[in-house]
C-alpha cells in the first residue's frame, strides 16, 4: 500500500494538469522465465524489463537511449501489448490498458502503432506494397475497394512514394523506401503514438536524414507523438523533446534534451555523452569517460544500484541500496545516490567542462 501511494504521489506530482498524458508507464516490468529440464521448470528469470515510469504527452516525443540489451525494445513491444508484462500499469488518456482482453484491446490498436527496426523483415514479401498499407484499413474495416485504393495512394504521398509503387513488392525497393512503407502502414489508422523501434538504425546515414525530418514533419501535420527507441544520440537529440536514458531495464535519467545534453546527472549519461563523435574538428572535447567491465547480465543484475560495478564514484550504499528515480530538479528526474535533494558535484556541471 505505501508503495502505490508513493507512486501515485510521483504521478500527481508530474503531471499536475487535469488532463491526463496521452501514455503513461507506472512500475512497468516484464521478466522472461528461464525453463530447464524435461519438465520445463522454471530455474530464473530475465529482468528485461525493471520498473520503468515515465509519461507522453500529445504531441511529444519521448527518447529512450540506451546501450544494446538493455531492455529498449521490449519496453516498447510490452508498452502496445505485443508482448503482456509481468507487472505494473500502462495507461492510455488515463484509461488502464495493462490487463485488457485482446478484443478490449482492439480500439487502442488504432491509437498506437509501431515502425519496426528492420524494413525488409517487417514486410510480408508475398504481399505488395499497396496492400501492406492497405491491410490495417481492412482489419479495422475503415476503408475497402475504390475508397481504401485512394487513401493508400495518398498516404503513399505522404511519405514520398509514387501511386504507382504500389503493385510493387518489398523486394524491389530500396532499405529507406521499405521504411517508408511502414511508416505509412504505421499512419493508415490515424494513431495518436508511434513507438519507433530503432526505425532508422539500419539505413544509411543520408538516408537517415531524410526519414528523421518525416517523422518530424508528420508529428507537426498530425500532432502525433512518438516513443523514439535509438542507441544513437545525436539522432535522438535532433526528433526528441524529452530523453530518458535505460539501464539494465531500468530508467535512470529522464529529462528535456537541452538539459540532459548539458548537463547529465547521471555517470551513465555522461559516459554516453562522452563517447559521442563531435563532427566539428574545432570543437575542443571534454575529459572522455571510459566505463571499465561489460553489461552485467539481466538474468543475474548487480545488487543495489545496477550501474555500480562500472560507476566511477561508486559509494558503499551504492552497491546494496537501490536508488529511487527521483526529481531533483524541476523537469529532472534521476536515480542516483550522489545526488541529496540538490545536485551536487561530481556531475551537476556542463559536460565536457
Amino acid at each position: 500500500m505505501m508503495e502505490q501511494a508513493v507512486q501515485t504521489q510521483q504521478s500527481e506530482a508530474r503531471h499536475p494538469e487535469a488532463e491526463p498524458p496521452l501514455l503513461e508507464v507506472i512500475q512497468l516490468k516484464k521478466h522472461f522465465p528461464i525453463r530447464k529440464g524435461i519438465l520445463s521448470r522454471t530455474v530464473g528469470f530475465v529482468y528485461a524489463v525493471d520498473g520503468v515510469d515515465f509519461h507522453i504527452n500529445q504531441g511529444e516525443t519521448l527518447g529512450l537511449v540506451g546501450e544494446s540489451g538493455c531492455g529498449k525494445s521490449t519496453a516498447g513491444k510490452t508498452i502496445l501489448k505485443l508482448i503482456e508484462p509481468t507487472a505494473g500499469q500502462i495507461k492510455v488518456r488515463g484509461k488502464d490498458i495493462t490487463r485488457l482482453s485482446k478484443s478490449d484491446m482492439r480500439p487502442y490498436r488504432r491509437e498506437m502503432q509501431i515502425i519496426f527496426q528492420d524494413p525488409y523483415s517487417s514486410l510480408n514479401p508475398r504481399m505488395s506494397a499497396g496492400g501492406i498499407v492497405g491491410e490495417p484499413l481492412t482489419i479495422h474495416k475503415i476503408a475497402s475497394g475504390k475508397e481504401k485504393q485512394d487513401r493508400v495512394a495518398a498516404l503513399f504521398g505522404r511519405v514520398g512514394l509514387r501511386p504507382e509503387h504500389m503493385a510493387k513488392y518489398p523486394h524491389e525497393f530500396s532499405g529507406g523506401q521499405r521504411q517508408r512503407i511502414g511508416i505509412a502502414r504505421a499512419l493508415a489508422l490515424n494513431p495518436n503514438l508511434i513507438i519507433g523501434d530503432e526505425p532508422v538504425s539500419a539505413l544509411d546515414v543520408s538516408i537517415q536524414a531524410q526519414v528523421i525530418n518525416l517523422l518530424i514533419d508528420l508529428q507537426e501535420e498530425y500532432k502525433l507523438s512518438y516513443l523514439f527507441i535509438a542507441h544513437d544520440l545525436a539522432v535522438v537529440e535532433h526528433i526528441s523533446h524529452r530523453i530518458a536514458v535505460m539501464y539494465l531495464g531500468k530508467i535512470v535519467e529522464l529529462t528535456d534534451k537541452q538539459t540532459l545534453f548539458t548537463m547529465p546527472l547521471h555517470p551513465y549519461t555522461e559516459a554516453l555523452l562522452s563517447a559521442m563523435p563531435i563532427p566539428d574538428p574545432k570543437v575542443k572535447r571534454g575529459k572522455r569517460v571510459i566505463l571499465t567491465g561489460d553489461v552485467p547480465s539481466p538474468i543475474n543484475p548487480p545488487s543495489g544500484c545496477h550501474f555500480h560495478t562500472r560507476c566511477p564514484y561508486v559509494m558503499n550504499r551504492c552497491k546494496t541500496e537501490v536508488p529511487e528515480l527521483r526529481e531533483i530538479v524541476p523537469g529532472h528526474w534521476v536515480s542516483c545516490h550522489l545526488h541529496g535533494d540538490t545536485p551536487t558535484w561530481p556531475l551537476a556541471k556542463p559536460a565536457g567542462a
